[in-house]
């Protein structure tokens, strides 16, 4: 068996992927930035809104790749390091996106919620593809 990705047509799935956990991630990150921000806020509402942007996205991805595309590996059950690794790219990605947003003159709450999204679901992505990479 080849284990090479490009041979095998997996650097499709990973590129589809990539592509739904940082528009899913970013999209849920900025609403629960708007929604929570009454509830939450700094460093407290990037951890909120990256979390929920993390788990919603790699949701998403499962059911995009696996169920809909029908290609790709059914992640039904998750390695429990793999899930530590996780809520660490979340919080480590959420911490990055706050801080990106004190670049800007008013901290919206959109923005730090769809930078914190994004961040931490382009970690959890990193994550997924080393977990999945071929074993030598």
């Amino acid at each position: 068996m080849d284990s090479d990705p490009e041979a095998n047509g997996m650097s499709g799935v990973t590129t589809v992927s990539l592509l739904v956990f940082m528009v899913v991630g970013t999209a849920v990150g900025a609403l629960a930035g708007v929604f929570l921000s009454s509830i939450f806020h700094g460093q407290a509402l990037a951890i909120v809104a990256g979390l929920a942007g993390t788990i919603v996205a790699t949701i998403a991805r499962n059911v995009l790749v696996f169920w809909e595309i029908g290609v790709g590996p059914n992640e039904a059950v998750i390695p429990w390091l793999v899930l530590l690794f996780g809520v660490i790219a979340s919080l480590a990605g959420s911490l990055a996106g706050y801080e990106i947003a004190m670049l800007y003159e008013e901290l919206l709450p959109f923005i730090i919620g769809g930078l914190a999204g994004l961040l931490s679901s382009i970690l959890m992505g990193l994550i997924m593809i080393a977990y999945h990479m071929p074993k030598e």
